[in-house]
């Protein structure tokens, strides 16, 4: 993994939740900006995999395989899965859906890091 691409999606997806609480609240439905966002930080999230899943098919890796690619999808997959259900949703709880997933994110980015070098923890 490499540790500024962790850090930059950390970054981006907290910026990205506090504008989505900030529609949210002001009673907003998601827009195209939105998705750009969602695009943006989608496409962080599988530059890390790719680097991740290179790096481990160089013999760099996590102990634990399996629970680092049980992650690793998540992370991938919550970007998307989350922008649709937001997009679908035209109230204000569109917007909050893709913030929840945006603070939940930097979580299971700080969760990758552990399950990747365990002897940092």
């Amino acid at each position: 993994m490499i540790g500024w691409l962790t850090s930059t999606i950390e970054a981006v997806s907290l910026v990205m939740a506090v504008w989505f609480l900030i529609q949210a609240f002001r009673g907003k439905a998601m827009m195209v900006p939105h998705l750009i966002g969602m695009a943006v930080l989608w496409l962080l999230t599988i530059g890390q995999a790719a680097v991740s899943v290179t790096m481990m098919a160089g013999g760099d890796g996590p102990e634990e395989t399996a629970t680092f690619i049980g992650y690793l999808a998540t992370v991938v997959l919550l970007p998307p899965a989350c922008a649709v259900w937001g997009f679908m949703e035209r109230s204000r709880w569109g917007p909050a859906v893709i913030a929840f997933a945006c603070f939940i994110l930097p979580v299971l980015m700080v969760r990758l890091e552990q399950t990747w070098s365990p002897a940092l923890v």
